[in-house]
């Protein structure tokens, strides 16, 4: 028999068993204070023996932590790196429940690692059709959720929350209006210099200040505004909305007795409803002034003939369709931001998703519906 003493409080004995492998027997503390001792005295001895088997005695072991587990599986390592086998024997009910908690035989086995599987094209195409599904029978819901909050809050406009509302058109309004204003003015700015080079041809500049005036108030003004929109106010309702979903502060309203469209939805599509047409009537001026600046220092027109011609030209109807057009567009943005926010699972990647997605459908929504505007208009009239 072979035996030991660590400086510290822990020792060991070791025996030859008759088939080549060695039984280790350790006593006293297997914790924090003694574990580099151990792994010191017990490692170079064990590579050297190369013995065919290790059995570590535990009987006289009164203390193990998570340090003495890891002792453990190191003398494991070693003997396994060596083709040996590793066993305990005599464990104490202590150190059997530490060995229990720390999941001891899980840690020292060799788990194989499974290839990822990549469904077919039938599983892909059936998930994405339930999704789809999912997502419409909750749209449904929440459009007549929204509705519904709407409705009482015209019956009841006290219940509108002032002040988040105040700050949404801040948000939403105020903020977007130097962004708004420049690409307005640098698409007037566009569209007066690209038209100008055909109707000089024939003489006909003034026109281009009834080009722009129209295009600007029918069509452009409420779509660029509407994008510009999207991408900033959209994204952001969809983000806030989404944040409160995963961190279930939408499950503490409503177990506090809020309705969650009431409280959070509606100020934002009020606030919405209420400044996006005014951005429009913004954008509608900055763009007839970059045209005028065009009309002015290229093709040689007073300003005072290049804004009679926008005035001859426009009628109230048009500045009324582009403004009526932005009050739909805002609805449609304020109303699938909000909704994509509900619909948030998941954690940060869920957020991002679905702020991309709000972008996207708004975008869609506003082409879509700029096209229904247009083929009704041009049977209508």
């Amino acid at each position: 028999m072979h035996s030991a003493k660590g400086q510290e409080s822990w020792g060991y004995e070791s025996s030859d068993d008759s088939k080549g492998g060695w039984i280790l027997h350790l006593t006293g503390r297997m914790d924090a204070a003694n574990a580099a001792s151990m792994l010191r005295n017990l490692g170079p001895l064990l590579q050297s023996k190369a013995p065919n088997s290790l059995t570590v005695d535990l009987a006289e072991v009164t203390y193990v932590d998570d340090f003495g587990v890891l002792v453990l599986i190191q003398l494991r390592h070693m003997i396994t790196a060596q083709s040996g086998s590793f066993s305990l024997i005599h464990v104490t009910d202590g150190v059997r429940e530490i060995l229990s908690l720390l999941h001891f035989d899980d840690l020292t086995e060799k788990i194989p690692l499974a290839g990822k599987q990549v469904p077919n094209i039938f599983i892909r195409l059936g998930d994405a059709t339930l999704g789809h599904i999912n997502d419409f029978r909750y749209l449904t819901s929440f459009t007549g959720s929204v509705f519904l909050a709407l409705l009482y809050v015209c019956r009841h406009p006290r219940s509108l929350r002032s002040e988040d509302t105040v700050l949404a058109m801040q948000k939403t309004g105020v903020d977007a209006l130097p962004i708004v204003g420049l690409i307005s003015f640098l698409l007037g700015l566009i569209i007066a210099f690209m038209s100008s080079v055909q109707l000089r041809q024939f003489g006909a500049d003034i026109y281009v200040a009834s080009l722009v005036g129209l295009a600007m108030t029918r069509e452009l003004g409420p779509i660029m505004t509407a994008i510009i929109v999207a991408g900033r106010s959209g994204s952001a309702f969809a983000a806030e909305i989404g944040t409160m979903r995963i961190s279930e502060e939408i499950d503490a309203l409503f177990t506090m007795g809020f309705d969650p469209t009431r409280f959070l939805a509606i100020p934002k599509i009020v606030a919405s409803i209420v400044v996006v047409p005014l951005l429009t009537l913004f954008s509608d001026f900055f763009a007839i002034l970059g045209g005028l600046v065009v009309g002015v220092l290229m093709l040689d027109l007073t300003a005072n003939a290049y804004m009679a011609q926008t005035f001859l030209t426009l009628t109230p109807f048009d500045v009324f369709l582009g403004v009526m057009k932005s009050g739909v567009f805002a609805f449609l943005i304020s109303w699938i931001g909000c909704f994509r926010g509900f619909r948030v699972r998941g954690g940060a990647a869920g957020v991002g998703e679905a702020t991309t997605s709000a972008v996207v459908s708004s975008i869609f929504l506003i082409s879509l519906t700029d096209s229904v505007f247009s083929v009704i208009l041009r049977y209508w009239g």
